[in-house]
């Protein structure tokens, strides 16, 4: 580490109890964005078996932190697995993304389509045999219309209700996991929705503590970034075929990548 990020890690740990940590005897496992790419989710879930069987941990959490649909070929398959029962001798958890909620909101309300598609709705609606892949992108009211209803007549039942009863955080011991970060001055329970699943530079630009140390995706890097306050494990797995986990146990942090 450089000296400035040792500066601001003693602030942190002056500011708390000590370095962060995870619950008694429990390993997690924080997954990034994986935007359709359940090739990349089935490799990373692999390497984590392996990580956790040389580990003496009595309980191992997944948690996965949203951004599971959009940008890659196989939104469907990824939910398919995340509606399946999780690797034996593993809890899981699965957070909610912005991409999930423009997903729920085109679902609602087919005026959000156009925006939606712009940033990857079109291969989810490929993945789920709603358009072919060499069909035109809607652009009309009425065809966005159309497509809106075959969708909703496309998608299992396990996964709208998958989608619609997701949370947008979670806690174990001295982390917080979220989707996107967090409203700096603003106390973790006032939090809103908007916030956990969408914000970026006012988070991303904090670098006092907060109220607990904040582990998150929806920023791409090219590298996991670890800092004092927050660890982003969103390394751009759509595009540079690198799915990242945050590995937490006891008061140690590091990360496995495909």
């Amino acid at each position: 580490m450089g000296d400035m990020v040792l500066t601001r890690l003693k602030s942190y740990l002056d500011a708390g109890s000590g370095w962060p940590r995870a619950p008694g005897d429990t390993v997690i496992y924080a997954v990034g964005d994986v935007h359709g790419r359940a090739d990349l989710m089935d490799a990373l879930t692999d390497r984590i078996r392996r990580d956790a069987e040389r580990r003496e941990a009595e309980r191992r959490l997944l948690v996965f932190l949203g951004d599971y649909i959009d940008r890659g070929e196989d939104s469907r398959g990824v939910i398919d697995r995340l509606t399946d029962d999780p690797p034996d001798g593993f809890e899981r958890v699965c957070l909610r993304g912005n991409h999930e909620e423009a997903f729920l909101a085109f679902l609602a309300d087919s005026s959000g389509g156009p925006a939606w598609c712009r940033f990857g709705g079109l291969e989810t609606l490929m993945s789920y045999g709603v358009l072919a892949p060499d069909a035109p992108a809607p652009r009309t009211a009425a065809e966005f219309e159309a497509v809106r209803l075959a969708l909703s007549a496309a998608l299992p039942q396990t996964h709208r209700e998958f989608l619609e009863t997701l949370p947008v955080r979670h806690e174990e011991g001295d982390y917080l996991f979220v989707h996107a970060g967090v409203r700096p001055g603003v106390p973790l329970d006032a939090q809103t929705e908007r916030d956990l699943t969408w914000i970026r530079d006012a988070f991303l630009a904090h670098e006092e503590p907060f109220e607990r140390f904040v582990v998150h995706g929806h920023t791409p890097s090219e590298r996991p970034q670890i800092k004092p306050n927050r660890m982003g494990v969103d390394t751009g797995a759509y595009l540079t075929g690198r799915l990242t986990a945050a590995v937490l146990h006891a008061d140690r942090r590091t990360t496995l990548s495909t």
